[in-house]
This record gives structure tokens, C-alpha cells and sequence, in this order.
């Protein structure tokens, strides 16, 4: 039986070793929810501040005042993200418990926050745009590690049936504040260059929130995992990944969609610019844009948590990339202030729900031994297209025309909707299973 199954309701019968950690996991679940969701609240707030469509591709595109510069910057932090992802699995793998991994990696990655804003300070001109696209890799590269290890130690603590709540919980209170901190951030901290550096002092504010939401992870409570994979090296992992896409054809199917609906976020770094066309891309303006595209994912994520809980996360996956895939046409017929605004809405409700039901979707694929494993090579493939995205991104914008890059992100992500269609959902699949067994 899998840990999924059983997760679901702890039925009599079960293994002693199986219901006594079921049981541990059902008795410790208000304080692990309590911690997941401080710590995922705040680093919501502070690291939408880095990886908004606004802040970052702006602050680039006014040192270097490229289009492929941009998409340059935006591609070393995925790129960073596919290199590690598999190489965080083979840390964890091997773990009964994972805790002081998930720790360690996320102070490493709030550190290159630190040094995004730092360098903002202290640098200008070619050496603070290279300073940039070094952290951002580094950034990436350990947010690679920290998206399998945070969302393994999660599909342990947190039962399949909360963890939509969860999510939308989380997503709704730190989306809230990072919509008025982005908002205070370009109205008031760029557009009055505070400190000396506005994008600098923003950058700073994103570590400081996150580096407070790590702390509550001190307070999760970890139970051991039963069965675990013998400690084995990168490339020994990385041989095992077309065996891995074999075993399980909707996990295929899957894979496949995530990866298409990542290369569909090649746009994603040229919304606020391309905006730009149509109005000043002032730093009020830029706060207004990202209040709307923060806002807007925020306030959709309690839908899309129930919507999970009650569905399923394919549903999640699909409703939210047809969502995605219209609001990118919106704004290219969008050409005055109330209708990029209204596109940015959608933009950051659509991108929302990809976000969460990719992430989420994962986790109830597999035995929780597989699962890393699962999320690594899911992970990879997502990052290696969000890195190959921005670059294609802005090389097209650059000889050609901003059109042409949302043009060919609309018809990816319509390829990843015709794929999401064919798979399964894991729950019913589950259910289905265990109905049959019995």
C-alpha cells in the first residue's frame, strides 16, 4: 500500500510500524500546519518581491538595457534551479529524516537574496549586472534544492486532504502582503530610490521576510520515513530517470505537461516591459503592476486550495493554464491602463494556479521512497524550459518583436492543456486501486 492510500483516512489493518507514523503525522498535524504555513506565508511575501515579473526584469533591463540581458538574468536562475533539483534528491533520499537539509538549504538561498540586494548597493553598471546574474543563478540553484527537499518534507507532515487548504492558506496570507509590500516597494522604495538604491532596498526587505518565515520551520515536528532508497551518486540518479518516466504513463503524461507550461512562461519576464509600450514604466507604475499580478494570484489561491481539495490538482493545473494562456492574449489586445491591469489580474491568477497544482500535483504520484525522485525529475524539466524560455524570450524580442514571444507562449501552453487532458488523477486512481483490493 502507499503512503498516499493510507494517508487518507488511516484505515484499520495497516502494518504497526505504518499506523504508528500515521498516527504520529494525524497527532502532530496543528503544529506541522502552524510552522509550514508561517514559514511558507512570509517566504511567499519576500520571494514574490525577486521572482515577480516586475522588479527583477526592470532593475536588469535599466542596468544593461537589453532585452536578451533580461531574459539572460531570468535564464541563469532556472537554469540554476534544473542543475540542482535531481542533486537535491540524492541528498534526501537516503534520510529517514530530512529536516536539517530543508533548513540549511533554504539559509543558502535567502543568502544570494542578500547578495542581490548588496551588490545593488555597492555596484554599478556591467559589474552590478554580472553581480545579478551570479546571484540569481545561485538563488536558483539552491531554490532547485529547496523545492524537492521543502515539498518532500511536506507530502510527510501534511495528509493529501490539507494540503490544498494549506496551500491556499499560505498562498492567500503571504500573496496579501507581498501585494503591499510590492506595491510600497515600487511606489515609495524605487520610485524615491530609497537608501541610495530603491531595487536594492526592496531586495533587502525580500530577505528579511524570509529569513524570519525559515525560523518557524524549527517548530515541525518530523516523523521517520519507513522505507528509504540506498544513498547512490548524481549520476548514478540521473542514468535511473528514463526508467523512472516508464513506470507510470500519467506521471509521463505529467511530466510532459509541466514541461510544456514552463517553456509557455518564456513571456513571463516581458509582461511588465512590453506594458510598458502603452504607459510609463515609472516605479509607481511598477508597483501598481505588481500589486495587480500578486493581488490577483493571492486572492485566487483560496480558490484554487479548494478547488484541489475537492477535485484534484489536475483540475487545478487546467482551469488555471486556460486562464494563464487568455490573459496573455488580453495583453496584447490590451493597450491602455485599466486593461493591462485587468491582464495582469489574470496573468497572476492564471500563473497561480500552474504554480500551485505543478507543485502539488507531484506529490500523489508514487510511494513516499519514490517521491523525491519524482519531484526532482519533474522539477528539472520545468526549470531547464524556464531557463531556455527568458533567453529565447528575449533573443526573439530583440530582433523581432514582443508579439512573436507571446504568440509562441500561447501556443505551448496550449500543447500542455491538450497533455494535462489525458492524465489520470491520482486520487480516483488510488481510490479506485484500494476499492478493487478490497
Amino acid at each position: 500500500m502507499s503512503a498516499n492510500a493510507s494517508s487518507i483516512t488511516g484505515q484499520p489493518g495497516l502494518p504497526p510500524d505504518e499506523a504508528a507514523f500515521h498516527a504520529q503525522v494525524r497527532r502532530d498535524l496543528p503544529r506541522n500546519f502552524a510552522a509550514n504555513l508561517v514559514h511558507g506565508m512570509l517566504g511567499v511575501t519576500g520571494f514574490r518581491l525577486v521572482t515577480a515579473p516586475t522588479f527583477v526584469p526592470a532593475y536588469i533591463y535599466l542596468l544593461s538595457g537589453s532585452k536578451i540581458a533580461v531574459g539572460l538574468a531570468l535564464g541563469a536562475q532556472y537554469l540554476g534551479m534544473a542543475l540542482s533539483s535531481i542533486w537535491g534528491a540524492t541528498l534526501i533520499e537516503h534520510r529517514r529524516r530530512v529536516m536539517r537539509v530543508v533548513y540549511n538549504v533554504g539559509w543558502l538561498m535567502r543568502a544570494q537574496v542578500l547578495g542581490l540586494a548588496l551588490s545593488a548597493y555597492l555596484l554599478s553598471g556591467r559589474m552590478a549586472l554580472v553581480a545579478a546574474c551570479l546571484f540569481l543563478a545561485l538563488f536558483g540553484f539552491f531554490n532547485g534544492m529547496q523545492s524537492v527537499t521543502f515539498s518532500f518534507l511536506m507530502s510527510k507532515v501534511i495528509p493529501v486532504e490539507r494540503r490544498g487548504q494549506l496551500t491556499g492558506m499560505r498562498n492567500f496570507l503571504g500573496g496579501l502582503i507581498a501585494s503591499g509590500v510590492a506595491y510600497l516597494g515600487g511606489r515609495y522604495l524605487v520610485e524615491g530610490n530609497v537608501l541610495g538604491n530603491g531595487y536594492a532596498t526592496t531586495f533587502l526587505a525580500a530577505f528579511v521576510l524570509t529569513s524570519i518565515g525559515i525560523s518557524a520551520l524549527t517548530f515541525v515536528r518530523e516523523p521517520d520515513t519507513l522505507a528509504v532508497n540506498a544513498q547512490s551518486d548524481l549520476w548514478e540518479r540521473m542514468m535511473q530517470v528514463p526508467a523512472i518516466l516508464r513506470a507510470d504513463v500519467h506521471y509521463t503524461r505529467f511530466f510532459i505537461a509541466r514541461t510544456l507550461a514552463a517553456l509557455g512562461a518564456t513571456a513571463l519576464p516581458f509582461y511588465a516591459i512590453y506594458a510598458g509600450r502603452s504607459v510609463n514604466l515609472s516605479g509607481a507604475m511598477l508597483g501598481y503592476l505588481s500589486l495587480a499580478f500578486l493581488l490577483s494570484q493571492t486572492v485566487s489561491n483560496l480558490a484554487w486550495g479548494a478547488m484541489a481539495d475537492r477535485h484534484g490538482y489536475r483540475r487545478v493545473f487546467l482551469v488555471s493554464m486556460v486562464l494563464w494562456t487568455a490573459s496573455t492574449i488580453g495583453l496584447m489586445l490590451s493597450h491602455d491602463l485599466i486593461g493591462i491591469l485587468l491582464a495582469f489580474c489574470g496573468l497572476g491568477a492564471g500563473f497561480g494556479g500552474y504554480f500551485v497544482a505543478s507543485q502539488n500535483f507531484v506529490l500523489e504520484f508514487g510511494a513516499l521512497h519514490e517521491r523525491p525522485m519524482l519531484i526532482a525529475v519533474s522539477d528539472t524539466a520545468s526549470h531547464l524550459m524556464m531557463a531556455t524560455g527568458p533567453l529565447l524570450g528575449g533573443m526573439i524580442a530583440q530582433g523581432f518583436d514582443f508579439i512573436y514571444v507571446f504568440w509562441l507562449a500561447v501556443a505551448v501552453k496550449g500543447l500542455s492543456i491538450l497533455a494535462i487532458l489525458r492524465v489520470e488523477e491520482p486520487r480516483y486512481r488510488l481510490q479506485r486501486v484500494h476499492t478493487e483490493d478490497d
